[in-house]
């Protein structure tokens, strides 16, 4: 019971993952996909974010070749740095007055974090063109913490609204060049990331999981169709009702032959399953005939102690001989299975015992219903009564409903089964009791018989011990 409930646990925990060869394919690709997308949007980012470096450097290096010309141009023709007529006609984040200045004094503070990597690079990039600096200092800060950005933006709402909007940090780098005491500073916008990069990643990964989701699709299913219908023939095979024409083969060349060589077992079986029903029903008539001709002959017995023991005897081979029919047509069944009371099935094996004064107790439960073979799932109940009773003098039968599973259950009172046998006492000729009187026990096929009932619909038998004593019987069958 305990092990039941762990599979069923663990089974439902597997659900979360596709099972279907559709979904498990689908599902990788589109994991896939993802990481892939996922690693080349990092590297788009980063190649958009080092060519957004490598432009703030150039337009720094610009800065510093064409600022000093243009502050000379502007000191000739006293022009006015700040608010001037021209700077309200250029809509730019900073204003070319602010992108080059003259400082007596570094503007970066001294617990500002410095951007080493692109000093490096500034430096080189200098000195390829013959700038030979003393000093380099690159930072990037919010665009209105720096003091002459934020006068300005206090002045002019509209440079306050763009900065905003547009560019909220600035790179600021300071240069004193050799044999110069003056520092000259640049101040460049840092633009944002943009938008459209983003937004074609998107857009490129929902095309691309568009495209290949539907081939994908096409091709699993011209493949998982024809397992599918496969599958259901397999589960098919020797149910009443099966068809006899073979297995159109389609699909791709290998499902083909699969379903050829599924086709050619199939007519197999079904040919050693025919003859089996044959060498049965010979088995039966040849066996049953000279049975019943010696027990016409044994009533000439004048001894009515032998001849009493002769005639169990042969009601024990007969027995024997009608399980081991039983057993063998299970699963062949001419009929297919009905939609039965199981509540009515069970209450009216109870009463066959009841009525032989049998200790059987029925339990009321709910009223369900399934696809059963009448006559079979009866023969299972009375076997496993019939074990409760030999074994602990009463029984308790009762029919249970779990989510997906209609519980008929037999309990007793009696010693339990070894648990070193739990695990074989279904199988057949297995008992736990050692002789093979029909007083004791019995061939030891009627828990066989019962397992074979349960799995014939898609069930199980379990069988477990009490922990008060006895042992619990249950036939699990799936609603």
């Amino acid at each position: 019971m305990n092990a039941a409930n762990g599979a069923t646990e663990r089974e439902g925990g597997r659900r979360q993952w596709p099972r279907s060869l559709l979904g498990q394919t689908m599902l990788a690709l589109a994991l896939a996909l993802l990481v892939a997308q996922t690693i080349y949007a990092s590297l788009l980012y980063r190649a958009a974010d080092e060519r957004r470096e490598v432009a703030l450097l150039n337009a720094a290096a610009f800065e510093f070749f064409s600022g000093p010309m243009r502050l000379r141009a502007q000191v000739e023709q006293a022009r006015p740095q700040r608010l001037g007529p021209g700077l309200r006609n250029r809509p730019r984040i900073v204003p070319r007055e602010l992108r080059y200045q003259l400082a007596p004094q570094s503007p970066v503070a001294a617990g500002e974090q410095r951007l080493v990597q692109r000093e490096k690079q500034l430096a080189d990039m200098l000195q390829r063109q013959g700038v030979r600096t003393a000093n380099l200092l690159i930072i990037e800060r919010q665009a209105l913490a720096d003091p002459e950005v934020a006068a300005l933006a206090a002045q002019s709402p509209g440079v306050r609204n763009r900065i905003e909007r547009l560019s909220p940090r600035i790179l600021l780098v300071a240069l004193r060049r050799e044999n110069s005491n003056a520092w000259e500073v640049v101040r460049l916008p840092v633009p944002r990331m943009e938008r459209g990069v983003i937004t074609g990643l998107v857009v490129q990964t929902v095309i691309l999981f568009a495209v290949l989701m539907a081939i994908l699709y096409g091709v699993l299913r011209r493949l998982t169709g024809p397992l599918a219908a496969l599958t259901r023939r397999t589960a098919a095979i020797a149910t009443p009702g099966s068809p006899s024409t073979p297995l159109e083969p389609q699909g791709p060349e290998d499902v083909r032959q699969l379903m050829a060589a599924h086709n050619a077992m199939e007519a197999r079986i079904g040919a050693m399953l025919a003859e089996k029903d044959v060498m049965l029903g010979a088995i039966g008539h040849d066996l049953k005939t000279p049975l019943a001709a010696l027990r016409v002959r044994i009533e000439s017995v004048e001894d009515d102690g032998q001849r009493a023991k002769m005639a169990a005897t042969i009601e024990d081979i007969t027995r024997t001989l009608d399980e081991i029919l039983e057993l063998a047509r299970i699963g062949r069944a001419g009929n297919p299975p009905e939609r039965a009371a199981l509540s009515a099935l069970v209450a009216s094996v109870v009463e066959e015992f009841e009525d032989m004064g049998e200790p059987v107790t029925l339990v009321e439960g709910p009223r369900v219903s399934a696809d059963v073979h009448v006559t079979w799932l009866k023969r299972a109940l009375r076997n496993l009564i019939s074990n409760a009773l030999r074994y602990g003098g009463g029984a308790t039968v009762s029919v249970l409903q779990e989510p997906g599973t209609i519980v008929l259950r037999v309990e007793d009172a009696g010693p339990g089964i070894p648990e070193g046998l739990l695990g074989s006492i279904t199988e057949p000729f297995v008992r736990g009791e050692a002789s093979r009187s029909r007083a004791t026990g019995g061939a030891g096929l009627g828990l066989t018989l019962a397992r074979a009932v349960a799995e014939e619909r898609g069930g199980e038998l379990v069988l477990a011990n009490r922990p008060t004593g006895g042992l619990v019987a249950e036939i699990r069958l799936p609603r």
